[in-house]
């Protein structure tokens, strides 16, 4: 084994030591928000009813537990955020090289992938549910619309940044295109990848919760709604809450992807 050096330990001690304050941070301004929350819920500084409080909120979603609603409309959402990531990843991925691989189409289809990014996916709703009926389908399709248009951009315009140097090296040796986009585009975007799943994730969980808030009668999307049906407003925001601790389980995944 290896001996790693006074300084190295000094210096991965001290990582530590900055990771440790920053996670410390991350639960203090959490705890602070929560703990002013039911503090102002409680002392009629907020009206309860409308903005709910971390009380109520806890005890929502132990009822949705001991029930067993919350295991089966959570797993439906995950799954349904899983298959429309994998999906839009892939095709984000592939349509960007294809683009990079053929400059000419890229300039014949780039003001066509702006306009369908720019567009309001959500005012499709209605005409996705018609065309594909209302069903898992539509929500995994609303999903990729809101999400695959902006990773293409992000992972194409990243190909197109490589730096020249190794672009020209490569060619100096006799890279052929297939070896300049295996050994250089794509490892020197490595990082540019990610950086566009982890944005990717975050709109395919707008997506989903989209799709179900339009059709679904199953997932987390559809409790929202209900919720907002019937005015039971702590299942609304016990729903928001947990949509955002899933969020981020989900971004610090794709984090921990090397």
């Amino acid at each position: 084994m290896k001996k790693i050096s006074l300084e190295q330990e000094q210096f991965l001690l001290e990582k530590k030591r900055k990771k440790r304050i920053i996670y410390f941070f991350q639960f203090f301004i959490i705890a602070v928000f929560l703990l002013l929350w039911q503090f102002c819920s409680s002392n009629g500084f907020i009206n309860s009813f409308l903005f709910s409080s971390p009380s109520k909120m806890l005890v929502t979603i132990h009822g949705l537990v001991i029930d067993g609603e919350l295991y089966s409309h959570m797993m439906i959402t995950l799954w349904e955020i899983f298959i429309s990531f994998i999906i839009s990843s892939f095709l984000a991925i592939f349509i960007a090289a294809i683009l990079w691989w053929f400059p000419n189409l890229a300039k014949v289809t780039d003001p066509y992938l702006t306009i369908l990014n720019s567009l309001p996916k959500v005012a499709l709703g209605p005409l996705i549910i018609i065309w594909l009926g209302a069903g898992t389908f539509s929500i995994i399709f609303m999903s990729l619309l809101i999400s695959v248009f902006v990773s293409i951009l992000t992972i194409y315009h990243g190909f197109l940044n490589v730096s020249n140097s190794y672009i020209i090296m490569a060619k100096s040796f006799g890279a052929s295109k297939w070896q300049l986009f295996q050994y250089v585009i794509f490892p020197y975007n490595r990082g540019n990848i990610l950086s566009a799943l982890k944005v990717n994730i975050s709109m395919n969980f707008i997506g989903v919760i989209m799709g179900e808030l339009l059709v679904s009668k199953k997932g987390i999307g559809y409790l929202i709604m209900y919720g907002s049906q019937v005015f039971n407003l702590d299942l609304v925001i016990s729903c928001v809450f947990l949509l955002g601790i899933v969020s981020y389980l989900l971004y610090c995944i794709i984090q921990k992807i090397k």
